[in-house]
């Protein structure tokens, strides 16, 4: 029974090491490890209504939203299996204390084994341990991929959502980076017009000068 607690705590690495440790010796404290999970759940949505709200402060609300309902689901789903992980271990737990009341029951009513007949019936026991053992470690190493290429696909599908926030906002701010350009090749055509109206200016040529007066006509001699 121990083997069986063992190995589906190691192989999921859902319940803390206390807890693996205990286990191996059955005195998990699976009362506590509820308590601790029923309080990151509050915590989960409590920062779930925080991002909610800082979502629609935002440009893309829908892509936002969108990753903390993700997010929320993932660590939810974490929970459950973590919840799920304690159920199946005291499950089996309750099934090897009754197969060894059973046994205990049997051997009660049978003459004294010899030692070679006792070596055989611990042997036997081990055996169904190990097996039961390896059946819950293969079940957890599913679950364990099953939530690595989820892990991954949402961590695709994010990357897509945040290229689409980014293209959008940039199709967004595309008419005031248009106008802002030609607001500054206006500026640099205005610019060039100035200085080669003040470059002509510089270069025009002198007006000829105007002719000289004519001259007085001389008063006449007296007589």
């Amino acid at each position: 029974m121990k083997n069986i607690v063992f190995a589906v705590l190691m192989t999921l690495g859902s319940v803390p090491l206390w807890a693996q440790s205990n286990a191996t010796t059955g005195n998990a404290n699976f009362e506590a490890e509820r308590s601790r999970l029923a309080a990151e759940r509050t915590a989960i949505e409590a920062r779930f209504d925080k991002e909610r709200a800082a979502c629609y402060q935002k440009f893309a609300v829908e892509d936002c939203l969108r990753d903390s309902r993700k997010r929320r689901r993932a660590e939810t789903d974490h929970i459950k299996r973590q919840e799920s992980a304690i159920n199946d271990i005291e499950r089996q737990r309750r099934g090897a204390a009754e197969l060894e009341k059973l046994d205990q029951k049997a051997a009660a009513k049978r003459p004294q084994d010899t030692p070679e007949k006792q070596d055989e019936s611990r042997q036997a026991q081990k055996d169904r341990e190990q097996r039961a053992a390896d059946h819950a470690a293969g079940r957890a190493a599913t679950a364990a991929e099953a939530d690595e290429r989820r892990r991954q696909f949402e961590a695709k599908q994010k990357a897509q959502a945040d290229e689409k926030a980014k293209a959008a906002q940039r199709r967004a701010e595309a008419p005031a980076a248009v106008e802002r350009f030609e607001s500054k090749q206006q500026q640099a055509a205005e610019h060039r017009a100035s200085r080669e109206r003040q470059n002509a200016e510089r270069t025009k040529p002198r007006g000829a000068p105007l002719p000289a007066p004519p001259a007085s006509p001389a008063s006449a001699p007296s007589r």
